[in-house]
């Protein structure tokens, strides 16, 4: 099971730094129980095998002008790989598109969009999503308001299994 060959010491490090990302080492070392340099360099290695991807600022998208979030099912009409990779990177390329997960079943895609305002959006969508090569269907819906937006992953729950298997 992945998680698994971290010990509890490292699970608790994320957990941490998931919740705060900006906290001291010192702050974190306590955190967890350890003293702050082989925390700091636990930080390190975590960071070297990919477990913690980098770290940033969750903005208030409304505060900054994007009153607009939607999300987009698309279907393609190709689901070839090199089909796929292409949409793939097209979706990197456009900047109101802020995720873009590839799905099982009846939907290709499903795109997070941000913009300033419904016609931000819509020229967004004429111009370029339903124009774009391959695009069979876009069907939207539009954030009326986020009910939960936690990032990250539930390490309680993680723990909770760990300790079943253990």
């Amino acid at each position: 099971m992945p998680g698994t060959k971290l010990d509890q010491t490292d699970r608790m490090i994320l957990a941490q730094l998931q919740g705060d990302g900006r906290m001291t080492n010192v702050e974190l070392a306590s955190r967890v129980g350890i003293s702050a340099p082989p925390c700091l360099r636990r930080v390190r290695t975590l960071e070297e095998q990919g477990y913690i991807r980098g770290y940033h600022a969750d903005v208030d998208p409304r505060l900054l002008g994007f009153e607009v979030q939607v999300f987009a099912m698309v279907g393609l009409h190709s689901q070839a790989e090199a089909d796929l990779v292409a949409f793939e990177n097209l979706c990197r390329a456009w900047p109101l598109v802020r995720e873009c997960h590839m799905l099982n079943g009846e939907i290709d895609f499903i795109l997070k969009c941000v913009a300033p305002d419904l016609s931000s959006f819509q020229s967004f969508l004429t111009e370029h999503l339903t124009a774009a090569a391959n695009v069979a269907s876009v069907r939207t819906s539009l954030v009326i308001r986020p009910a939960k937006d936690d990032p990250g992953v539930p390490f309680d729950v993680l723990e909770d299994r760990l300790a079943k298997e253990g």
